[in-house]
């Protein structure tokens, strides 16, 4: 059981502190962290290497933290990327989109007509079909070959 210590308490992800009048929340990174990622030159699907850090930036950006939190935890990703062996140009490019995509955010109409797909990962002829269907409101999901 975690306990409250100096008006400050973990809970999953986020530090939440209890000042005399407002709550103001953070994100909590445990001293085990490692900051390893799938590296940037391993052989996996793009989308696979950088689903952390979108993960990492939308939360960044969604939770309501204060400026300088927002600046910290932008540093710390970027210092992992890094560490990953990501191009700064990626990383910056993946906030400006998901800043972008948070101001404008889709119709539930528009969400509800999607369809979903799904492909057995086989690298080069699977980016080729799954790129036919960009724009359109079919979305791609993937499969590995090995079950159990």
């Amino acid at each position: 059981m975690t306990t409250e210590e100096n008006s400050n308490i973990n809970f999953l992800d986020l530090t939440i502190n209890r000042g005399r009048k407002t709550i103001s929340i953070s994100i909590y990174r445990k001293t085990t962290n490692t900051d390893t990622t799938i590296h940037y030159l391993s052989n996996h699907p793009f989308k696979q290497k950088i689903a952390a850090y979108r993960y990492y930036i939308q939360r960044m950006l969604t939770l309501p933290i204060s400026q300088i939190g927002i600046n910290k935890k932008w540093t710390i990703i970027c210092a992992m990327a890094k560490s990953n062996s990501f191009p700064e140009s990626i990383i910056n490019n993946l906030r400006k989109r998901l800043t972008l995509k948070k101001q404008t955010p889709k119709s539930i109409a528009t969400m509800s007509n999607q369809k979903w797909v799904h492909f057995t990962f086989f690298r080069p002829a699977v980016r080729r079909i799954t790129n036919l269907f960009k724009g359109s409101n079919v979305k791609i999901a993937y499969r590995t070959t090995n079950t159990i």
